[in-house]
């Protein structure tokens, strides 16, 4: 990836790359690789990207703030998470309190 690189030019140096790489490995012209890459699951993906709202950020912001976005994803689900298990929590202390009154008041 270049300085300057927008996330369509990394995108297709990627797609680039790669179906290079097919070549050297299996020998078959360029066109065909580029298709056979263009036609798996990450090859679709990285079209999308290219081609995408983010196109024409440069790739280094793009990547940096996608960092962020998942950490705070990461961070909001794990937040959400410890709120169900409190008032989990919240609501057995209840439940115990009242079955201690029951309990009390059948035996006593």
């Amino acid at each position: 990836m270049q300085r300057d690189q927008t996330v369509s030019e990394m995108a297709e140096e990627i797609l680039a790359c790669q179906a290079n790489a097919l070549v050297v490995r299996t020998g078959q012209p360029l066109h065909k690789a580029l298709q056979a890459i263009a036609e798996t699951k990450a090859g679709r993906q990285l079209q999308e990207l290219a081609s995408g709202e983010h196109h024409a950020e440069r790739a280094a912001s793009w990547q940096a703030s996608l960092l962020w976005t998942r950490a705070e994803e990461r961070h909001y689900s794990w937040l959400a998470s410890y709120m169900r298990w409190l008032e989990g929590k919240v609501g057995r202390t209840e439940y115990h309190a009242f079955l201690k009154e029951e309990l009390a008041s059948l035996s006593g």
